[in-house]
């Protein structure tokens, strides 16, 4: 399998199809290939890549995650009556704060907001780095009515 298929199978898996269905339609549309020695040998290596790579990216991910815990972040915004914001404080803004205090760039879709923040106050936010790592951050939202 070149492509994930839905019912079928994951890229990279080895297949046993029915002829009319290999030759109709997953080798015309590039979705498999016939398995030849050459071409599992090339996607061992693939996997064996692929691996290394998720290995640094975890390690990368772990002490992020581990500076991350419990990091203050402090968003100014504008204020109206009986502390309710005129805005929202999105997971883009807190994304851009952890920038700012932090330097490290994060996805604005690993935090998770269950719905933006409307009011004044002090908020337990998640950031999702992978499936296991989720540190948690604090989130300041103060008023700036100058």
């Amino acid at each position: 399998m070149l492509q994930d298929v839905s019912g079928l199978g994951r890229a990279g898996e080895v297949k046993e199809v029915a002829d009319g269905y290999g030759r109709n339609l997953l080798l015309p549309k590039k979705l498999a290939e016939f398995a030849s020695p050459s071409l599992l040998k090339r996607i061992e290596e693939q996997r064996q890549a692929e691996a290394r790579r998720q290995l640094v990216a975890d390690a990368e991910f772990l002490s992020l995650a581990q500076a991350l815990e419990g990091v203050e972040v402090v968003i100014k915004a504008k204020v109206g009556a009986q502390g309710r914001l005129y805005g929202a404080v999105t997971s883009s803004d807190i994304a851009e704060g952890i920038h700012r205090v932090m330097g490290h760039d994060i996805d604005k879709r690993k935090i998770e907001l269950e719905e933006p923040i409307h009011q004044l106050g002090q908020y337990d936010v998640v950031v999702r780095l992978s499936g296991e790592l989720v540190p948690k951050i604090k989130v300041i939202v103060e008023g700036d009515n100058g």
